[in-house]
């Protein structure tokens, strides 16, 4: 296997770009419409780590990086910075935000929460000389998955003292979402009522130190493997069951899982 750098991935990518005898579709392509395949790489990396796929995490990565690269070249080719820049900015990010590793400070407290409030006191640092005027909430990207940023802004919130003192006011504050999405009489209240009663969730979740993003995509793949599990005790014919056969299998399902893990 011949052997590659980052510069070997660098070059072909600038190949790939260049106006004369590059990609049609390489050429084509600006900041905005690579975005989401940039999104796409993130997950597909996060869904190798989860499946313990290191063989395909390897190959992700390597999408992954190749994202950085494009980007870094399109920057490039109108001036804006180059890939070394981008090393060279994250390079300085982590030394100055590490003090108690590359300078001589001593972080007050436990070891890993210490460096957290210092990682957090330094960011917001960092935001304040970026967006003059900025305020608690500022910075937090709007591509974010939306529980990811609801969890986010709520964070910042509570660093300034906008939070439920006990979890018990954060649950109570999901019912009261859940009363006026009931009693909400149009589509566009109910729609406005749906996104409050999720931001509530949100709250709760994170008040018992849940992270919701992960708490979801737990439910939904045991929705999806008690729901395929009923299918295939149910046969065929499943859509054609009646409401109450669907749920009676539903349970068996639920039932056999308990049992298997009461073996284990």
């Amino acid at each position: 296997m011949t052997a590659h750098n980052i510069q070997s991935l660098i070059n072909i990518m600038a190949r790939l770009r260049d106006p004369s005898g590059g990609c049609p579709w390489d050429l084509e392509q600006n900041f905005a419409t690579i975005a989401p395949y940039t999104i796409e790489e993130a997950y597909e990396v996060a869904d190798a780590i989860e499946r313990e796929d290191f063989a395909d995490l390897r190959d992700e990565l390597g999408d992954l990086l190749l994202q950085v690269i494009f980007h870094s070249q399109m920057a490039t080719e109108v001036g804006h910075f180059g890939f070394d820049d981008v090393t060279a900015s994250i390079c300085e990010k982590m030394i100055r935000r590490h003090p108690h590793v590359f300078a001589d400070t001593i972080l007050q407290g436990k070891p890993a929460a210490a460096v957290v409030t210092n990682w957090e006191a330094m960011k917001a640092a960092e935001r304040s000389e970026k967006i003059s005027g900025s305020g608690a909430l500022a910075g937090v990207a709007v591509a974010l998955p939306a529980l990811l940023r609801a969890q986010k802004i709520q964070k910042r919130a509570a660093r300034v003292g906008f939070d439920w003192p006990e979890p018990a006011g954060a649950a109570a504050k999901l019912y009261e979402e859940i009363d006026e999405l009931h009693n909400a009489a149009s589509e566009e209240e109910r729609f406005e009522e749906m996104g409050d009663l999720l931001f509530a969730a949100v709250n709760v979740a994170r008040h018992h130190g849940i992270d919701a993003e992960a708490a979801l995509k737990a439910g939904t793949r045991k929705f999806e493997r008690r729901f395929c599990a009923m299918e295939a005790d149910a046969g065929p014919d499943f859509a054609e069951l009646t409401l109450a056969e669907k749920e009676a299998a539903w349970q068996r399902v639920k039932q056999t899982e308990k049992d298997h893990e009461n073996i284990a």
